[in-house]
């Protein structure tokens, strides 16, 4: 069976497993409840993928919820931008577990579920999987909070045009399936500068606002937001701030800030 190890466990979060185990539950007793309008299904989150002192506090408001709406859940897709690997298209691992200090993750392949047309747009690219942090870091988080019961299908996302990748992507999402679009938002800039800019995607992203983000949005995962905006769009989900903050209110100065956004997609 092939596995995917953990490229940045002792890096982006702790490499053992019980002090990984106790961080992210503690980032979860931590994270304020964020409750869903009444009657409404949890379809998708955005999430941050900085190491854990600076972006697991955002990050746990999103996993907060999911562990109270985890019901039925037993597919994750997880799309992510790549920052080592450029290539045209979107790319699936080809691994058949993922690892982490916490254990493995069972992973499955997209292709087979595609249309024929869909299949051109996602590859079998292993090679930009092995180095990228940014959908690994989201698997301790669910892990403890899915308790080891789901499947992920993840994707990174280069040059692509995101309306056609969530074509592609939306006739395949049912009702046991949640997306996470893992992204950072602006990067490196002064504390209120930091807030003026990622106040674009804390307006646009759960409004669904796809040109405004578009256009003034700031973010590495700018493109999996996008694929996702467009499956809510389609799917007619609605969208919801849960936490911002950066890096000045985390674990950094405030000389030089990222940002984090955590945002919610439902459907009633």
């Amino acid at each position: 069976m092939s596995v995917r190890p953990p490229a940045v466990a002792g890096m982006f979060y702790p490499e053992e497993k019980g002090e990984l185990a106790r961080d992210v539950k503690k980032y979860l007793a931590d994270a304020k409840e964020m409750k869903l309008p009444a009657g409404a299904k949890l379809r998708a989150l955005v999430e941050p993928h900085a190491g854990y002192i600076y972006s697991g506090p955002v990050a746990a408001f999103g996993y907060k919820m999911l562990a109270a709406n985890a019901k039925g859940i037993s597919k994750v897709l997880l799309l992510g931008p790549s920052h080592h690997v450029g290539f045209v298209g979107a790319a699936e691992a080809g691994y058949e577990t993922w690892e982490t200090p916490l254990g493995v993750v069972k992973a499955g392949s997209i292709q087979a579920k595609l249309s024929s047309d869909a299949k051109r747009l996602i590859h079998n690219y292993p090679q930009a999987h092995e180095p990228e942090h940014c959908l690994e870091v989201q698997l301790p988080f669910l892990q403890v909070v899915l308790k080891g019961k789901f499947e992920i299908y993840p994707i990174l996302c280069c040059e692509v045009d995101p309306k056609s990748l969530a074509d592609a992507l939306a006739p395949i999402i049912d009702g046991k399936t949640l997306i996470i679009a893992s992204s950072d938002l602006s990067h490196y800039l002064p504390y209120e500068s930091a807030k003026r800019i990622d106040a674009v995607a804390n307006d646009a992203v759960p409004a669904l606002d796809i040109a405004k983000f578009e256009e003034a949005g700031d973010a590495c995962g700018k493109m999996p937001i996008l694929v996702l905006m467009h499956i809510a769009k389609k799917k007619g989900w609605k969208g919801m701030l849960l936490d911002y903050r950066n890096s000045g209110d985390t674990a950094g100065d405030k000389s030089q800030v990222v940002g984090y956004g955590c945002y919610a997609f439902y459907e009633k």
